[in-house]
């Protein structure tokens, strides 16, 4: 208990480090609360007339609020990578500090970002019209949902900056998978009109569990138009979202923790 108490001291301690210094550079954070409202108006207004209109955008803010949850992770990798590379964490390395520590404080501070992004995201949202439909209670629920996966979707983050040797590399493979992971699934689209393979594979994403169980605390309505598909991810979208949270952050917590270590054995 004492040792668990130790590196959560360190990681608030490593957290509030990263805020501060978020705080002195604030231009890195305007990325992430610029992104939102740019995909809100080009899918909501350049697209969306043409998809079913008010309802079509009121569908869309779920994605959208996936969308962002998925794109933070590209701010752990390039903040751990930025660390790694300039010499920060070496200097961490010769004080007695938990390796989980470090990484862990990073995810949170993170974590603090992503709901910054998700909080312009809802009032993007809000401006295109979208509003719940369900109690206070549902509604808390939703955004208990987007924080458990925004931090499990930080653990991926944090590998991939642990794995990049650069902060260039980092940002490259962040990116190459975050845009086909995000429109492969339910987040604009219903899974059902995806050709091929793409749509079981959307149907069974983590994004797509995510955005269904936004809308299904929300109440958002699905457009007429759409074909609704069936299936147990799609039919329990929050179990089958809380497993994959769990997953992600059991499987790249030690990831990312093991590539670490050999970093800093080496």
């Amino acid at each position: 208990m004492n040792a668990l108490l130790r590196v959560g001291r360190e990681a608030t301690d490593l957290a509030w480090r990263n805020l501060l210094h978020l705080r002195r550079t604030p231009t890195a954070l305007m990325g992430s609360l610029v992104e939102p409202v740019m995909f809100a108006v080009l899918i909501g207004y350049v697209f969306g007339n043409s998809l079913g209109g008010a309802v079509y955008r009121a569908y869309m803010v779920a994605g959208l609020l996936a969308q962002t949850v998925t794109f933070s992770t590209a701010v752990t990798a390039l903040g751990l990578a930025k660390d790694l590379q300039d010499g920060t964490v070496d200097r961490f390395r010769a004080l007695p500090i938990s390796r989980v520590a470090l990484l862990l404080g990073r995810t949170t501070s993170d974590l603090a970002t992503c709901i910054a992004s998700v909080l312009v995201t809802s009032l993007c949202g809000l401006a295109l019209g979208w509003r719940p439909h369900s109690g206070v209670l549902h509604i808390l629920a939703g955004y208990t949902l987007v924080t458990v996966f925004a931090f499990a979707m930080s653990w991926v983050g944090a590998f991939i900056g642990v794995v990049a040797p650069n902060v260039q590399v980092a940002a490259s493979l962040g990116l190459v998978w975050m845009f086909p992971a995000s429109f492969v699934s339910s987040g604009y689209v219903s899974t059902a009109s995806l050709p091929g393979p793409l749509a079981p594979v959307a149907a069974w994403s983590p994004i797509t569990a995510l955005s269904n169980a936004l809308r299904e605390q929300f109440g958002t309505p699905v457009p007429p138009d759409f074909a609704r598909p069936h299936g147990w991810p799609v039919d329990h979208p929050v179990p089958y979202l809380l497993l994959w949270s769990a997953g992600l952050i059991a499987v790249f917590m030690a990831l990312a923790t093991s590539r670490y270590r050999r970093k800093a054995r080496a």
